[in-house]
């Protein structure tokens, strides 16, 4: 992150257990924060992407949430929050694997705090993914 724009400091405390792919704290000093709406598997038309195909909605909310950020200025290295909704936690390695490769693109890995539930229904019955953020500069 641009140490003119702000600070982004991710913390794990050793009274915590060790996360994979998020911290447990994410200190922020910015000049900007950043709101991103819930993102789903649609495309630009507003059309359900991957119909009953967990990991190909992840790809797609990762991808819309990718050009959210940029329509802000921001990478995935601005990220300090994400909740995660999903339908069935059983789908939670296709998750994981989206993820990892959306924090991929930067450099380092962006590690923010992250939140992740499970949910009875989201918008439309054919959602299986939603994922809001907050990014900061």
């Amino acid at each position: 992150m641009d140490k003119q724009a702000g600070v982004i400091t991710p913390l794990n405390p050793p009274e915590l257990p060790t996360p994979v792919g998020y911290s447990q704290v994410v200190e922020v000093q910015a000049q900007r924060l950043v709101f991103i709406a819930g993102q789903i598997a649609v495309n630009r038309e507003g059309e359900v992407v991957g119909r009953n195909d967990f990991a190909v909605q992840a790809k797609q909310v990762f991808r819309n949430l990718a050009a959210a950020l940029q329509a802000a200025g921001c990478t995935a290295g601005h990220l300090v929050k994400l909740t995660v909704f999903v339908r069935d936690m059983g789908n939670i390695a296709a998750y994981r694997e989206a993820r990892a490769r959306f924090f991929a693109t930067v450099t380092p890995p962006a590690a923010p705090a992250v939140t992740l539930v499970e949910v009875s229904r989201l918008y439309s019955p054919d959602l299986m993914i939603e994922v809001e953020a907050i990014a900061a500069l």
